[in-house]
């Protein structure tokens, strides 16, 4: 019954929110070039517009590129002077979404860099860079890794947001304790209880968490 109703509601909402044809091409373009359709949910995107827009993000660190659909939202949010660094295992996932960002009217907006977010990350550290939101949307297994490293990117306030945390429900099956499952769920633990940050999460759409960074 329960499962049913989120449902229910995750329907409704969807029927209220209207996405534009930026966002339905861009979805289009990523089922056209096979590339997995996991972008957040329309609801979460103009969720994302909404957390850029109201925290004053002047700089966003992206995690997982994918087709640049949750890029648009958040630079949606963004004042004329601000950024996005944009970090992507693949060359030609981050080529499609750097298209459908310059078609947003970001290209001059956006860097993308290639490889291994681990690398990237520690890459940005050593140049010290600092970011004002975050969104984590990649390998689950190094969801911990990437909590880490915004941490010591964060500016004071900073604000992190992470997708997927339910994991299509195995995080909820105690029964399932795989590696990426383990690794969300401490993810998750720390996002809503690490002395840090000030945070909550979100139970639709697969579970979306939020927090700031107290200072």
């Amino acid at each position: 019954m329960t499962e049913q109703h989120g449902s229910n509601a995750e329907q409704y909402m969807n029927e209220l929110i209207e996405e534009d044809e930026l966002l339905l091409q861009i979805k289009a373009t990523i089922r056209e070039n096979k590339m997995p359709e996991v972008s957040v949910e329309p609801g979460y995107g103009r969720l994302l517009t909404l957390l850029v827009q109201m925290s004053g993000a002047r700089s966003v660190l992206e995690i997982g590129a994918l087709g640049g659909y949750s890029g648009v939202c958040m630079a949606r949010g963004m004042n004329a002077g601000g950024r996005i660094v944009s970090l992507e295992l693949r060359p030609d996932y981050a080529e499609v979404a750097q298209e459908h960002m310059r078609l947003a009217g970001y290209g001059d907006q956006v860097e993308y860099r290639i490889g291994e977010a681990i690398h990237s990350l520690a890459e940005l550290k050593q140049e010290g860079q600092r970011f004002d939101f975050f969104f984590i949307d990649a390998d689950k297994l190094n969801y911990v890794n990437y909590l880490d490293y915004a941490l010591e990117l964060a500016t004071p306030g900073a604000i992190i947001v992470g997708d997927n945390l339910l994991l299509r429900g195995r995080t909820l099956n105690l029964e399932r304790n795989g590696p990426a499952i383990q690794t969300v769920r401490e993810f998750n633990r720390r996002m809503a209880s690490d002395p840090r940050l000030t945070g909550t999460l979100l139970p639709a759409y697969d579970g979306l968490a939020i927090a700031r960074v107290k200072g």
